[in-house]
């Protein structure tokens, strides 16, 4: 059964030190104001696993956190790159940066395979890629049926996964809608899960293709209004485009990273005036 508790009490309990932690969310619904509570319990010696690695693991990444990167896409959208994952890869700064890289496919089966409670998921893919060369998450497999060798990839099973949604009720079911990702297979793969959300609600009201995460899959809800923000929340806000252009000269310059690192997220009064 979920809990309804703060933000910074929730992250202390569920997020620890050498976790695989999984923060999705597609193009919308990205829990960034738990990304920066992390950041500001300098929680480390993560795996990140993130089907489309944008500016909240470069964050993350720039902030010297990050081990291991287990991803299928990484950029930051309709602006170019991710200008501290790209330094930490090249360079080795703030720290060395391991890279588990997948298809968008491969990353999906995966988390539907730890959801499934199975070892592995097989998919018609990474034929003609050297993908399968440079990670041990990916093999073959012959269908005891027609004989045909398929794609197999390991299950994916976070230890805590994080997500943002729009809704949760008092007794912690949490709703979400609009353009949705793996949110809700990430959340059944892991052992731990912390939503944040818009608001708490008497009574959470169906909606046409609204995803329900039910209270007994959830650890803890903390209600963190703007919490996806410089994403955006369907029906809530929408997305600070400005922001985006923004980062990529942010990004470019390790001193210019560590100022808005040190401004804008572990200067919690900035920080909270930063949520909105």
């Amino acid at each position: 059964m979920a809990d309804i508790r703060s933000l910074h009490d929730a992250v202390a309990d569920l997020v620890h030190d050498g976790d695989i932690l999984a923060m999705e969310g597609f193009t919308h619904l990205i829990p960034y104001a738990a990304a920066h509570e992390i950041i500001r319990q300098g929680i480390t010696d993560l795996t990140l696993a993130r089907m489309t690695p944008d500016v909240i693991y470069d964050q993350l990444i720039g902030a010297g956190l990050v081990r291991k990167l287990i991803f299928s896409w990484g950029g930051n959208p309709g602006v170019g790159s991710l200008h501290r994952f790209r330094d930490a890869v090249e360079n080795g700064w703030p720290r060395p940066l391991e890279l588990d890289e997948h298809s968008h496919a491969g990353m999906a089966n995966r988390y539907v395979a730890g959801a499934s409670k199975l070892p592995f998921a097989v998919l018609r893919g990474y034929r003609g890629s050297d993908i399968p060369t440079r990670t041990e998450t990916v093999s073959t497999v012959v269908c005891p049926f027609t004989g045909e060798e398929l794609a197999a990839v390991a299950a994916l099973n976070p230890d805590v996964t994080v997500i943002h949604a729009q809704q949760a009720d008092r007794n912690g079911n949490v709703q979400l809608w609009g353009l949705t990702g793996v949110q809700k297979e990430a959340a059944l793969a892991a052992d731990r899960v912390l939503v944040t959300v818009e608001e708490i609600v008497d009574t959470l009201e169906p909606r046409p293709g609204g995803v329900v995460l039910p209270t007994w899959v959830i650890d803890a809800v903390a209600e963190v209004p703007g919490g996806a923000h410089p994403s955006y929340a369907s029906g809530y806000s929408v997305r600070d485009n400005a922001f985006y252009q923004a980062w990529d000269p942010i990004a470019r310059d390790r001193e210019a990273f560590t100022r808005w690192i040190e401004e804008n997220v572990r200067n919690e009064q900035s920080a909270k005036a930063a949520v909105r």
